[in-house]
């Protein structure tokens, strides 16, 4: 497999994980309740029966890992560029 293969191929991965991080980040709820929503929401989740997650915590967590794939595919792309820009000189 060629470099230019290789690196068309993780940047066509590298934009689909982009638009599923902006569906994902969408899809969260606002955090703007202000002050009184934090203390309210903070009695909620300490004294709720249920301790399942909810799909806002959920969608977080699946942020933070698509978005680390994504800042690892950027640095592969960073790499690639720099081996195959080397090669060329």
């Amino acid at each position: 497999m060629s470099t230019a293969t290789l690196t068309l191929t993780i940047t066509i991965i590298q934009l689909l994980t982009c638009l599923f991080l902006i569906c994902v980040v969408l899809l969260q709820s606002g955090k703007r309740s202000g002050l009184s929503g934090a203390i309210s929401g903070g009695a909620e989740t300490f004294f709720s029966k249920s301790k399942a997650p909810t799909v806002d915590a959920k969608l977080a967590k699946m942020t933070k890992w698509v978005a680390l794939v994504f800042v690892l595919l950027t640095l592969v792309l960073l790499l690639l560029q720099g081996s195959s820009a080397s090669v060329a000189s």
